[in-house]
């Protein structure tokens, strides 16, 4: 399995995770699949997270992370496939990670993780989808030695 994942930086780097570990938590969340392709993830501040969740949800205020999966149209064929693009909100994710008193790290991988989940089809709208969703959000985060999100502190 090939995959490339794009970073772009709406925030200043020295906030964020390093590359190299988008990189490992995106090709975890992608261990069992046989999916190669591109990932974008958007670091974006509060403001345009914020724009982007009224725009597409329709929701206000900023949100840890947009999910866009792509759908290649069936008169397109690509060399490598595009699974779609993240948006994930610095200020969010170390805000709340400090309310959940989670490890930031911790917290940044599992939104990564859940975002390809959602790349890939996974969903959590109905209590059946979520639970398969978060029990396997659990493994690949416990692969990377990370503790379960979902257990309280």
């Amino acid at each position: 399995m090939s995959i490339t994942v794009h970073i772009q930086y709406a925030v200043p780097k020295a906030s964020v995770p390093l590359q190299a570990d988008f990189l490992r938590w995106v090709k975890a969340a992608l261990v069992n699949q046989s999916k190669a392709g591109e990932i974008t993830i958007r670091v974006a501040s509060e403001s345009e997270a914020a724009q982007l969740n009224w725009r597409y949800r329709h929701k206000e205020g900023a949100t840890n992370i947009l999910s866009f999966p792509f759908e290649v149209p069936s008169c397109v064929s690509l060399d490598v496939p595009l699974l779609g693009d993240l948006v994930i909100c610095a200020p969010v994710v170390a805000r709340e990670a400090l309310e959940q008193t989670k490890k930031e790290q911790a917290h940044w991988a599992h939104l990564v993780v859940h975002g390809v989940l959602h790349l890939l089809g996974f969903d959590h709208q109905q209590e059946v989808e979520a639970q398969q969703m978060e029990s396997l959000e659990v493994t690949i985060l416990e692969s990377l030695g990370y503790p379960d999100p979902y257990e309280s502190v």
